[in-house]
């Protein structure tokens, strides 16, 4: 595959991310300023803790469009695997600003609850503008966990997989906050702990999603290969190829949104260097029709021994 053909995927699937990135960015930033207003003069901690999220997603979007750019370089003299891992990091990263969200929503509806029942004091009913602009935020982050999560899939990006999560997360915040603001709104001032006691959901929903994130982004950073399942097909389709036998020595890993894969197959020890080498080439070829054109793949050539 030429340098050529790379270059023109790399930036191809750039431009994809980034696009639908900055559609986010632009979203997450005008729900911000909505929610922390609705938040304010609708007088709901729920919806203010909820802007909070949407500022973490805003921040996520900035290093996803950041770390696309510099993850979608072809590969140099200094990373001569390309620069997938950077991708994994800013999953990592995005995984970090997910928990980050929760741990803020977590402490601030353990507050509110606190001065509540300890102290006694009473928490005022939400305005019907928080339950809008709860409202408008569910839709807005559904759609748009949608349409990254679509990309994500397409490019083959755990970054923006988990950047979509992210935008779930915020919908998701926005629906607890919605049955919250709006229990609350419904019962009168008696049931006003009910915003803040679904701020208290939220915070368990997203902190669930941020650690699964970031395990599975710690896994890739520590070189885990990319599962049994995989392996047995790979092992499959090298037993395949006519005249290769016995693919053994496995090992597989995941680089950015690429898969690296060596092994080692046992060819006829009567056969030429050129027929040997061609067998390879047909099972190189088989694994990238699988996994893609950009796996990184090593073949080890043994002797196999041959009997009349």
């Amino acid at each position: 595959m030429s340098s050529e053909y790379i270059d023109r995927e790399a930036l191809e699937r750039g431009k994809l991310a980034a696009n639908i990135t900055l559609k986010g960015t632009v979203v997450n930033l005008l729900l911000v300023v909505a929610k922390l207003l609705a938040g304010i003069f609708g007088k709901s901690s729920a919806m203010i803790a909820d802007a909070l999220h949407s500022v973490t997603d805003f921040a996520s979007d900035l290093f996803v469009l950041l770390g696309f750019r510099i993850a979608n370089k072809p590969p140099d003299k200094s990373h001569h695997y390309g620069h997938g891992k950077f991708e994994t990091l800013i999953t990592i990263v995005v995984a970090l600003m997910i928990l980050l969200a929760g741990l803020l929503i977590l402490s601030n509806a353990l507050y509110q609850v606190y001065l509540h029942i300890q102290q006694g004091n009473v928490l005022e009913t939400p305005g019907k503008i928080a339950l809008i602009a709860a409202l408008i935020s569910i839709v807005a982050k559904e759609l748009l966990y949608r349409a990254t999560r679509k990309v994500g899939i397409k490019i083959k990006s755990d970054a923006l997989i988990a950047n979509a999560w992210h935008h779930r997360s915020d919908a998701l915040s926005s629906v607890a906050t919605l049955i919250g603001i709006g229990g609350a709104i419904l019962l009168g001032e008696r049931w006003a702990i009910l915003d803040p006691i679904a701020a208290f959901v939220v915070s368990i929903l997203i902190l669930i999603v941020g650690i699964r994130m970031l395990g599975k982004g710690i896994m890739e950073l520590m070189e885990t290969s990319i599962g049994e399942e995989k392996e047995e097909e790979i092992l499959s389709l090298v037993n395949s190829v006519e005249g290769a036998y016995n693919p053994h020595n496995l090992k597989t890993r995941k680089i950015g949104n690429s898969v690296a894969i060596e092994i080692h197959i046992e060819v006829d020890k009567r056969l030429k260097i050129t027929k040997a080498h061609d067998i390879a080439t047909e099972v190189e070829d088989t694994l990238k029709v699988r996994f893609g054109e950009e796996t990184h793949i090593s073949i080890h050539i043994e002797p196999y021994g041959y009997k009349e």
